[in-house]
């Protein structure tokens, strides 16, 4: 029982891994080639091509070698994401809000105290 429990952890694991994976490359694919070059990141097909194989390792999932291509994917995926995606949307202003000025503050504009 124990043992059938962990399986289905691991497995939950897995498929977490895959989904963060696929999210990941639909991001990066969506995203525009210039900003990967105005961001001084990998290019677009860099990425592209790396979380493709992350998404693919994880859908085949070899035995033996396959544990740490999936790892591997997963670093590449946590990268993306921390590092390469907070980039991009700096680059391309896309920030939390759509249609906000540059003055607007958190609580709504900034009009220096008129």
């Amino acid at each position: 029982m124990l043992m059938s429990g962990f399986a289905s952890f691991v497995g939950l694991l897995f498929l977490a891994m895959l989904v963060l994976a696929a999210v990941a490359l639909v991001m990066a694919a969506l995203a525009r080639p210039d900003a990967y070059v105005a961001a001084d990141k990998k290019t677009k097909n860099f990425w592209l091509i790396l979380l493709g194989i992350a998404v693919l390792v994880n859908l085949i999932g070899i035995p033996g070698l396959g544990l740490m291509l999936q790892i591997a994917g997963l670093i590449a995926t946590i990268v993306f994401f921390v590092d390469v995606r907070p980039a991009l949307k700096q680059v391309t202003g896309g920030g939390g809000r759509r249609g906000g000025s540059s003055s607007d503050g958190p609580y709504g504009p900034y009009n220096g105290g008129r």
